[in-house]
C-alpha cells in the first residue's frame, strides 16, 4: 500500500471518530431476517413465554411444557420436562431433510490441506465415536477431556459425547499438560481423547507425549494419528482413535435426554488459583445458541458461508463454531493455523477461496491485523462478505471502524457482541437489520435478555455513569452452576446483590438509547488519586493515535497517587519510540480522557505477552513492571516475548537512574 494511501485511509478513519452511529444499509436491511425492534417488544412483554416459543426451532422427543423454574434461586431450570439430544439437533435432523451432502466444515490444514466435511461423515463418525467411547465403558452423566487441535474430529468427540450423554471438558489446545491434568482431576473424567502432535507456523508439538509425562487420571485415552509424529507413546489404557472407530457398530441411537442434564463443563479463571468448573446443561442452552447464531449473524443457512475464527477450547467455539452452526445447518470454515501463518493474508485468501459471507473473530486479532498493514487484506476480493463480528473483548472505536472499513468495505454491519462463558451464548449487541451501530458500544440486551447497569449498592446508575453490568432475570443459556462447587457459584455470581441479580464482573455505561458499553474488569480498573479509569478505556485512547497498532495497561503501584498508568505500546510497521512519541502519546491521552490517564510510564514493546488465543497476560505485565517474580508462562503464544520486555524495563531503569 502507498504512503499516500495508508495516509488517506488514516485521514478517513480520524474523521469517522467523530461518528457516533452507523445505519444498517439499506441492502442488507431489506432481506434481513429482523428489520425492527417488535421482537424485543415481543419478548419484553413476557420473556419466559417468549423463550418457550423458541424452543419449536429444535427437535424435541419429548416437547416441553414447563417453562422457567425459579423456586430455588440461584439454580434456575428451564424447560425441566422436555426430552432432547444435541447431537440429534446438529446432525440427524439434517441428514434426515435430505441435506447430509451440505458441507458442514470447509477444512483448511496449516499446511494447505483440504477437507469437505459434509453433514452426512459426521454423522456417521459421530456415531461411531458415541459406541466407541461405550465400547470402553463411557456413558451417560461420564465426564470425557478432549484435548485437541483444530481439527474435524473435535467436533465428532464433542458431539459424540452428546449423543450417549457425557458431559465433554474441553481444554484450548494452547494450554500446558499439567493444565490438562488438573482439569481432568477437577471434573474425574472417565477418558481423554487426544492427538499425537499438533501443528503450529509449521512446528509439530508432540502431544500424546507431553499429557504422558504429567500423567493423565482417566481409565482412557483416545489417540487422533494427526501429525504422524513418532513421539507418540501407547501404553495400557491408550487405543488409537481410528481403529476405535473401525472397531465399532456404525449406528448409535440418541439418548432422550433431560433438558437440564449437563452438556459440557468448561474450565475459566477464577480470582483465585483454581479454574471455575463452569457448567451448562442441554435444553435452554441450545434454545439460547440456535436463536443468537441464527439472528445476531441474520443467517441464512442455504447461501451463507460463515467463519467463526475462535478455537473450539473456549466457549466461542463451542457455541459459535460447533453447537450454533451446526444446529442450524449452516456452512463453515475451521482452519487450523494461526492468523499469520504460512502469511498474513491466510484469513482473507481464505475468505475469497470459500466465498466467506460472514466473519466473526477478536479484536486484539483485528488490531494485529491493523499492524500488520492493509495490504494484506487489499489481496483477496472480500465482496462476498456481508456481516462482520467481535468476540472476546471491548472493541476500541479505531479498529471497529478500520475492521467496518478495511475488511468489510463500509458495506457490512459489525456486530459487537457481549457476553460471557457464564452466559453461554451472546446476551448484548445489535441485532443487523434492526438497529444502530455505534463503534466501541456493544448494544442493547438481546430480546429476553434483561441488563442494568447497578452502583455497589444495587442501585441504577443515571444513563453515561459508569457502574457494574448485572443480569436481572434468568435467561435459558446461563451456567447452572460451578462443577462440585455450589458455594463457590452462589459466593462468585450471587453475593453481591441477592440470588436473583447476577454479577457479570464488568464495569459498564448505558446510554439514553439503552446501548452499553463494556468498559472491562472491574479488577482492571485503575484507581488514580482517588479517580477510577478502566485500563480498556485507556487502552482504547492510545490505540486511537494513528501511530499505534497496539497497547496494554496496567496500574503500577505509586507512592504518590496510589496507583499509576503504566503502558506497554507497540506503535504501527517500523515505527520507533523516542521521547517525543511519549509526549505525543501522553497529550493525546489527556485530550481524549484528561490529564489523570495519562500514562506515567510507556514501555515500548514490538510485541505483547499473549496466549495462543490472543488474549494479552496484563498479570504478567503487571508482575515485571514491579519486579516481581514470573508465573507461568507456557501458555504464552512466544514466551520469548517476556525476556524481551523485561530487558527494555531494566534499560529504561538504567537510563533513569
Amino acid at each position: 500500500m502507498s504512503d499516500t494511501t495508508h495516509t488517506d485511509l488514516e485521514h478517513e478513519l480520524g474523521e469517522l471518530l467523530e461518528q457516533e452511529r452507523f445505519e444498517p444499509p439499506e441492502e442488507f436491511k431489506a432481506n434481513a431476517l429482523i428489520t425492527d425492534m417488535s421482537v424485543h417488544e415481543a419478548a419484553e412483554r413476557d420473556p419466559v413465554a417468549w423463550w418457550s416459543e423458541q424452543t419449536k426451532a429444535l427437535h424435541w422427543f419429548t416437547e416441553p411444557t414447563a417453562g422457567l423454574d425459579d423456586s430455588n434461586p440461584p439454580f434456575y431450570k428451564w424447560f425441566e420436562d422436555g426430552r432432547i439430544n444435541a447431537s440429534y439437533n446438529c446432525l440427524d435432523r439434517h441428514v434426515e431433510a435430505g441435506n447430509g451432502d451440505r458441507v458442514a466444515f470447509h477444512w483448511h490444514g496449516e499446511e494447505g490441506e483440504e477437507r469437505e466435511i459434509t453433514y452426512a461423515w459426521l454423522l456417521e463418525q459421530t456415531q461411531r465415536a458415541a459406541n466407541a467411547l461405550k465400547d470402553h465403558g463411557v456413558g451417560k452423566g461420564d465426564v470425557v477431556g478432549i484435548f485437541l487441535p483444530m481439527i474435524p474430529e473435535v467436533v465428532v468427540a464433542m458431539l459424540a459425547c452428546a449423543r450417549i450423554g457425557a458431559p465433554h471438558n474441553v481444554v484450548f489446545g494452547g494450554f500446558s499438560a499439567e493444565s490438562v491434568r488438573e482439569r481432568m482431576e477437577f471434573s474425574h473424567a472417565k477418558a481423554l481423547i487426544t492427538a499425537d502432535g499438533a501443528r503450529r507456523k509449521g512446528k509439530v508439538a508432540a502431544v500424546k507425549a507431553a499429557v504422558d509425562s504429567v500423567g493423565m487420571p482417566v481409565q482412557t485415552t483416545f489417540v487422533v494419528r494427526h501429525t504422524g509424529i513418532d513421539e507418540c507413546p501407547m501404553g495400557e489404557g491408550d487405543i488409537w482413535w481410528h481403529e476405535a472407530l473401525e472397531s465399532a457398530d456404525a449406528e448409535c441411537a440418541c439418548e432422550e435426554l433431560e433438558a437440564e442434564h449437563p452438556l459440557y463443563i468448561l474450565y475459566s479463571s477464577g480470582s483465585t488459583a483454581k479454574p471455575k468448573g463452569i457448567l451448562h446443561t442441554t435444553g435452554g442452552y441450545l434454545t439460547h445458541v440456535a436463536w443468537t447464531h441464527k439472528y445476531v449473524f441474520d443467517l441464512k443457512p442455504e447461501s451463507d458461508v460463515y467463519w467463526c475464527s475462535a478455537d473450539v477450547g473456549w466457549v466461542t467455539g463451542h457455541s459459535y463454531i460447533v453447537y450454533g452452526p451446526l444446529m442450524n445447518g449452516c456452512t463453515s470454515v475451521m482452519y487450523e493455523g494461526a492468523p499469520d501463518y504460512p502469511h498474513k493474508g491466510i484469513w482473507w485468501e481464505l475468505c475469497e477461496r470459500y466465498g466467506v459471507t460472514i466473519f466473526y473473530t477478536a479484536p486484539t486479532a483485528i488490531r494485529a491485523c491493523i499492524k500488520w498493514g492493509v495490504e494484506h487484506v487489499d489481496k483477496a476480493d472480500l465482496g462476498a462478505l456481508r456481516l462482520l463480528g467481535s468476540v472476546g473483548e471491548p472493541i476500541n472505536p479505531k479498529a471497529w471502524l478500520w475492521y467496518w472499513k478495511v475488511v468489510g468495505g463500509g458495506r457490512c454491519p459489525v456486530v459487537d457482541t457481549w457476553w460471557q462463558t457464564e452466559t453461554g451464548g451472546i446476551m448484548i449487541t445489535t441485532l443487523p437489520g434492526a438497529q444502530a451501530m455505534k463503534p466501541g458500544v456493544a448494544g442493547t440486551p438481546l430480546p429476553g435478555i434483561a441488563a442494568a447497569v447497578l452502583s455497589e449498592e444495587g442501585e441504577e446508575v443515571e444513563h453515561g455513569t459508569q457502574g457494574l453490568l448485572s443480569l436481572s432475570r434468568p435467561w435459558p443459556g446461563m451456567l447452572r452452576t460451578l462443577y462440585h462447587d455450589d458455594d463457590r457459584y452462589k459466593d462468585t455470581y450471587w453475593d453481591k446483590w441477592g440470588p436473583t441479580t447476577y454479577l457479570v464482573g464488568d464495569a459498564s455505561k448505558q446510554d439514553d438509547e439503552g446501548y452499553v458499553s463494556v468498559i472491562g474488569r472491574v479488577d482492571d480498573v485503575l484507581n488514580v488519586s482517588g479517580h477510577r479509569m478502566s485500563t480498556a478505556e485507556i487502552e482504547s485512547a492510545i490505540v486511537s493515535h494513528p501511530k499505534v497498532a497496539e497497547a496494554a495497561v496496567i496500574g503500577a503501584t505509586d507512592e504518590d497517587t496510589g496507583q499509576s498508568v503504566a503502558a506497554f505500546v507497540t506503535l504501527e510497521g517500523d515505527l520507533e519510540g523516542s521521547d517525543d512519541m511519549v509526549a505525543e502519546i501522553r497529550e493525546h491521552v489527556a485530550q481524549r480522557i484528561g490529564k489523570l490517564a495519562r500514562p506515567k510510564r510507556i514501555i515500548w514493546a514490538d510485541d505483547l505477552p499473549k496466549t495462543r488465543s490472543g488474549k494479552i497476560m496484563r498479570r504478567l505485565l503487571k508482575d515485571i513492571a514491579e519486579g516481581r517474580e514470573l508465573g507461568d508462562v507456557t501458555t504464552l503464544r512466544d514466551p520469548d516475548v517476556m525476556a524481551q520486555l523485561e530487558g527494555k524495563i531494566k534499560e529504561r531503569q538504567a537510563a533513569e537512574d
